[in-house]
């Protein structure tokens, strides 16, 4: 700015800082410079009250608009999108583990002392329900119960049928101490020879629960016969097995010699350290190839059935337990190396007599953790004991989550779960409850009740494999006359049925893998670059003309703060008035008063440059009084300074 001029002819430089006087100067001043378009056209229409007010509200429409669609970015950013990028590679490929179980958890021959009594109150439940008879007991009218069922087997535990209309008190009840019906024992006799399940598909079967003190008792009806004695009979095999030794039946069909007779990779033999075995409670004696314990880890680098896994399986199927594995063949599943096989979720079945191939093709998924999802790396922060000796998975996660649940509500564990440490299994000859804990337990973990599937996120990386089945007849009737005979003699395999046989071929049906790979739909660069269209857009500016805005908000600031602290110190500076005297009637011609003279007064205001100028309190003369220079003297009144006389009258 140019120097200026002061009063007394000096020149007043520049400041170092220096303000506008008002608030019409700074806006004047901003719309005048800015580059926001539209702006400069409130100070070239200034004069046109009709193009000011129009600009001033389209200035004012497209600042809303632009702040709107601000929030919108804003707000879809605080949401942290993700897309899914896929690319597609081709390399040699790491070959997955492979899990097959034989399908029968212990071998019957061993277990079926165990299991006598259980089966003979199921065969009495068929025959009273159906009318059907074991082929070995085609000569018995009924199974004869033994006299140990009273104490081995609760008497609230046993099957009943509900007639329709009758919702409280069971028509018929099997198992437990007795198998009664509405009547006497001729009634019973007619309810044998007219079995209900068979004349009428309306009634209800299953078994009561109740808790320890018996107040509080459900039944778990079902609407089909066949599925409530298997869900009867598996809750009483699961008592029974826990009072089992885990050596007892399990080890003795440990040899995998006798579940797998050949095993092939890659045309090359499999030998004990490629796989390792477990026991599943439901499938019995699973063997894992190629897991994390296998001395090396398979490759291919070539497609087709003849650079994969090849097995050749034997399903002996008169040592299932009869009531209890209903399926025959094996259960196979495939899944990376250091996680745990869930036979139960993803395996699957293949039967005997056929050669199934599956062909492969692997999928990798990776997530962005953090703020953009809730999946974990490891699950060292989901505050769940993994109970299963590999490493995080879902499932894994769930089912701790349940079996540490069943424990600290229940008193003890599942069966068909891991053990935690200092718990044993459940058995109603010692809890009594279980079953009626474990069924309100279940269904509150179905609906998240228990918050497991919360609790437990998904893995930030996950690998998985998409297959397809094809299934071919083996050995054709043309070649079994020479399979077998060598099988026998190479193999030492002692059989000439298809139905004990099964073959498995695992292999990829392309080296080319998939990634899945979530990024992040909306990063700090994309959204400063949507900010600035949007900008661009409304106001046809740059970042500078932010900075132009900044510097109008601090102007308008700082003026503010100026004059608010002008208005304080004036207020808090400024004299209240004096009273006004006045002279007694009594002694006013006895005493005199020497004139009222203006004072300036001593207050902020005069270091601001302003003097006001007190008016005399005292009271006005009187005409006859006054005198040219300004002094009066009235009649016995005081003389002035130059022996004039004091009147009555006050200086103004």
């Amino acid at each position: 700015m140019p120097d200026k001029q002061g009063a007394d002819g000096t020149e007043d430089g520049e400041g170092l800082i220096e303000f506008h006087g008002s608030y019409r100067e700074i806006l004047q001043f901003f719309c005048s410079n800015t580059t926001i378009h539209g702006a400069v056209r409130l100070i070239c229409s200034e004069r046109n009250r009709m193009k000011t007010g129009f600009w001033a509200a389209l200035l004012a429409v497209t600042m809303g608009v632009m702040y709107w669609q601000f929030g919108l970015i804003f707000g879809q950013y605080g949401l942290h999108p993700v897309s899914i990028a896929l690319t597609v590679d081709s390399r040699t490929l790491k070959f997955p583990a492979v899990t097959i179980c034989t399908l029968n958890p212990y071998r019957y021959k061993n277990v079926q002392e165990d299991l006598c009594e259980l089966d003979h109150m199921t065969e009495e439940a068929l025959y009273t329900l159906y009318g059907y008879k074991s082929p070995a007991r085609k000569g018995d009218r009924l199974p004869r119960p033994s006299p140990r069922r009273r104490g081995f087997f609760p008497h609230q535990l046993g099957l009943r049928l509900l007639e329709a209309g009758r919702q409280h008190q069971p028509t018929l009840e099997i198992g437990g101490r007795r198998a009664l019906g509405r009547g006497n024992g001729s009634s019973l006799s007619a309810w044998l020879h007219n079995p209900p399940l068979s004349r009428n598909s309306s009634w209800k079967i299953g078994f009561e629960l109740c808790n320890e003190s018996g107040d509080d008792c459900f039944y778990n009806w079902h609407s089909s016969g066949v599925d409530a004695v298997r869900e009867w009979y598996t809750f009483h095999y699961v008592n029974v097995m826990t009072r089992v030794p885990s050596t007892q039946g399990a080890h003795d069909d440990a040899r995998i010699a006798d579940f797998v007779f050949d095993c092939k990779f890659n045309g090359l033999s499999c030998g004990k350290s490629n796989y390792t075995r477990f026991h599943h409670p439901i499938y019995g004696n699973c063997y894992t190839f190629n897991g994390i314990n296998s001395s090396y880890q398979w490759k291919t680098s070539k497609t087709g059935k003849d650079h994969g896994l090849s097995l050749l399986l034997k399903t002996v199927q008169n040592d299932y337990i009869p009531l209890l594995s209903t399926e025959a063949g094996a259960r196979v599943m495939v899944h990376e190396r250091n996680k745990f096989p869930f036979m139960e979720d993803g395996g699957f079945d293949i039967r005997p007599g056929v050669e199934t191939s599956i062909s492969m093709r692997k999928e990798e998924v990776r997530r962005l953790g953090g703020d953009y999802s809730d999946c974990t790396q490891d699950g060292s922060e989901i505050g769940v004991q993994n109970l299963y000796r590999s490493d995080y998975t879902q499932q894994a996660c769930v089912r701790s989550c349940f079996q540490f649940t069943m424990v600290s509500r229940c008193g003890c564990a599942y069966y068909f779960y891991p053990l935690p440490p200092g718990a044993e299994y459940c058995n109603y000859n010692k809890h009594t409850a279980w079953g009626h804990c474990y069924y309100r337990l279940s269904k509150e973990f179905s609906e998240d009740v228990l918050n497991c599937f919360k609790t437990c996120r998904k893995p930030c990386q996950q690998t998985e494999y998409q297959m397809i089945a094809g299934y071919a007849n083996w050995p054709s009737k043309n070649s079994e006359n020479w399979i077998y005979p060598l099988l026998q003699k190479e193999k030492q395999i002692i059989t000439s049925n298809r139905k004990e046989i099964a073959k498995l071929n695992l292999f990829f049906r392309e080296l080319n893998y998939k990634t899945m790979s979530e990024t992040p739909a909306l990063p700090m660069v994309v959204m400063l670059s949507n900010l600035g269209s949007q900008w661009s857009l409304w106001f046809g500016s740059s970042v500078l003309s932010v900075a132009e805005i900044l510097e109008l908000l601090l102007d308008l600031g700082a003026l503010s703060a100026i004059l608010a602290v002008r208005n304080l110190r004036r207020r808090l500076w400024e004299p209240a008035p004096s009273p006004t005297p006045h002279p007694s009637p009594e002694h006013g011609s006895q005493h005199c008063h020497p004139p009222m003279l203006p004072h300036p007064p001593q207050d902020a205001s005069a270091h601001l440059g302003s003097f006001d100028a007190l008016a005399d309190p005292a009271l006005p003369p009187t005409y006859d009084s006054l005198d040219r220079d300004g002094y009066g003297a009235g009649p016995g009144g005081c003389q002035g300074p130059e022996g004039a006389q004091e009147g009555a009258g006050t200086f103004l």
